[in-house]
């Protein structure tokens, strides 16, 4: 019986170290990501561990059986070490998500999930961007590498020789009590305790604030949280069918009494071009080009990576989901894109990606978007300007752009997507030393980008079309490099500049304070061009009395609507702020504004009810 106890406390001597590591990478991700978290208190740290826990618990448990099963089998020396080698390998892969997560959140401002790591179309990404990381991020490897040699040194071993023992009837007793106890112990910690329902990924922000919740949560635990959901999605029964129309539905009826307008569009996508960027001498161009255009000053992304950024301008469809919408299993629903609808008008349509083909799966949604053509780097024609690494740089794709554009049969729908501002914002060789560099390694990039948005607009003022043409410009979401505190709030990690420039009606300008999103851009072309039809949209027209806003990060849905704005989970609010007065969203107004947040309440229940059971349903097409 001694040589089992022993086993049962070699086990328990190497989840201690393991939730140790733990700890030290919850410090390392703070410490290393200091500028991004606020008003931290005590009880992140013990929320933290709960999670941590949960995650180590559910990762060993088999360990955990191997050690305490009963049989004499279980001492001799090629059991113990192969034991001891295989907790070491699983435990220090699931180490290794939460270093990788240290540098990825400042990116994606959510801990990695199983969707995230898996999605189609990121592999040859991963692949590129992986030794920009290490290069760029060194230190967080050789960390990791002290880790692994430290945790493989110190991860207390079995005895060298152990006596036989002869097991009585009592000492079986013994065993089967502490197993009990074990699987006990093992479902409560799993759970995160014995309250009803287990802890999720959302139960994160119980221990702190809004933008702490990361911090609380662990990267092994939001992964092993999602590695079962193959949808993403549940049915949601909040209201009845005519309750839920009346309180919000997405099918959108557009009508003008005014001929249509032949015009062509052109949405430009500037990757990482978040509020954070503009008017801070890094884009004169753009600055200057928001003084001429119908600016939305308070215009608000609907997800944090570029690939929840396309399906929300070009189709409508918000990031309201774990996995991104073009790599889920619905990506091939029915959709009224606006490719879908132009068509319809017999516009040509088009989209551009100077990035490898297969980035993102962007061609393979450009066919279920129903576009006509799609330009990547394989399809690039003109002088040497592959980076390196990612794609075309920006000014001669840009230039390459203007050049198919006026090979287009008018009127045109086309759509471009930069890429230079991405990780790891390299510039032509021959600009550097030309742009401000700015506080943070992107804005160089910025800079750079905005250049290459000049020269294009030079290039294409000189062409019969361009008067004849709408410009919606665009950020994919914001970037990293916000370094005041407005723009690390939940809040802040989704305003983005939105702006429509029609050279022909140079009245067509000024600064709009409205709410506005990625997803009101399609149901904004399709007014602004006069076209009477019938769309399934989750946003609004510009010329909508409506003003709001949603977007969601990890479990929590976050709803703007004029002057207030609520986050959202386990069905109920747990925030409730006047953005524009508290803008550090530090005073919590649940228990004052008390009817208004009933009223918040009910349009995003009826919100994502909506959303939820159209995209299970595949009916977000008419």
């Amino acid at each position: 019986m001694d040589n089992y106890k022993r086993n049962v406390f070699l086990f328990l001597e190497r989840f201690i170290l393991i939730f140790f590591v733990y700890q030290l990478t919850r410090i390392l991700f703070y410490y290393l990501n200091l500028d991004l978290f606020h008003q931290l208190d005590y009880r992140v740290f013990i929320g933290g561990f709960f999670f941590d826990l949960a995650a180590i618990t559910y990762i060993n448990i088999l360990f955990a059986i191997a050690h305490i099963v009963p049989g004499n089998f279980k001492y001799t020396k090629i059991y113990q070490e192969t034991l001891r080698i295989a907790f070491y390998v699983v435990n220090i892969i699931f180490i290794a998500t939460n270093f990788i997560d240290i540098i990825y959140y400042r990116f994606t401002n959510r801990r990695s999930t199983y969707g995230m790591i898996t999605a189609k179309g990121m592999e040859h990404e991963a692949f590129i961007l992986i030794p920009s990381f290490l290069k760029e991020f060194w230190y967080i490897a050789i960390l990791f590498l002290v880790i692994c040699f430290l945790l493989w040194k110190l991860i207390p071993k079995a005895a060298k020789t152990v006596e036989i023992e002869k097991l009585t009837r009592r000492n079986y007793l013994e065993m089967t009590a502490i197993i009990s106890v074990f699987i006990l112990g093992a479902v409560v910690v799993i759970r995160g305790g014995v309250q009803e329902k287990p802890i999720r990924i959302v139960d994160g922000i119980k221990f702190g604030n809004l933008n702490n919740s990361a911090l609380v949560l662990n990267t092994p635990f939001t992964i092993l949280k999602t590695f079962s959901k193959k949808n993403d999605l549940e049915k949601a029964a909040f209201f009845n069918p005519k309750e839920l129309n009346s309180i919000y539905c997405p099918v959108q009826s557009i009508r003008s009494n005014e001929a249509k307008i032949k015009k062509n569009v052109v949405i430009i996508i500037l990757e990482s071009f978040g509020n954070e960027n503009i008017n801070r001498g890094q884009t004169p161009f753009l600055d200057s080009l928001i003084t001429k255009s119908h600016y939305f000053k308070n215009a608000f992304a609907n997800g944090k990576v570029s690939i929840d950024a396309v399906p929300s301008v070009i189709s409508s469809i918000p990031s309201l989901m774990n996995s991104p919408f073009i790599t889920s299993s619905f990506s091939l629903n029915r959709t009224q894109s606006l490719p879908h609808m132009l068509k319809k008008e017999n516009y040509h349509t088009s989209f551009f990606h100077g990035a490898f083909n297969g980035s993102q799966n962007f061609d393979q949604y450009c066919k279920s978007a129903e576009f006509d053509e799609y330009y990547g780097k394989d399809e690039y024609t003109g002088k040497e300007a592959f980076d390196g690494r990612w794609g075309i740089f920006d000014d001669e794709f840009m230039q390459f752009y203007a050049s198919k554009l006026n090979s287009f049969r008018q009127p045109f729908f086309s759509t471009i997507f930069t890429i230079s501002s991405h990780n790891p914002y390299i510039i032509p060789d021959k600009y550097k030393g030309k742009f401000p560099k700015g506080e943070t390694v992107i804005q160089e990039s910025i800079a750079y980008t905005d250049f290459a948005l000049r020269n294009f607009f030079k290039t294409i003022q000189k062409e019969d079309w361009y008067k004849n043409t709408l410009f919606v410009i665009t950020a994919d979401h914001t970037s990293s490099s916000g370094n005041k505190a407005i723009d690390q709030t939940s809040l802040g990690k989704f305003r983005i500049p939105i702006l429509f420039f029609d050279p022909s009606v140079p009245d067509f300008k000024g600064v709009d304070e409205r709410i506005f999103q990625q997803v009101d851009i399609m149901p904004s072309v399709l007014d602004y061009l006069h076209i009477n039809t019938d769309v399934v949209s989750f946003g609004k027209s510009y010329k909508s009395k409506q003003n709001f806003a949603v977007h969601y990060l990890q479990g929590t849905y976050y709803y703007i609507n004029n002057d207030y704005y609520m986050a959202f989970a386990n069905n109920e609010a747990i925030g409730f702020y006047n953005w524009k007065k508290d803008p550090l969203l530090k005073h919590n107004l649940m228990h004052t504004e008390t009817k208004l947040v009933k009223e918040s309440e009910k349009f995003l229940k009826a919100y994502i009810q909506s959303f939820n059971n159209r995209v299970l349903d595949n009916e977000l097409s008419i």
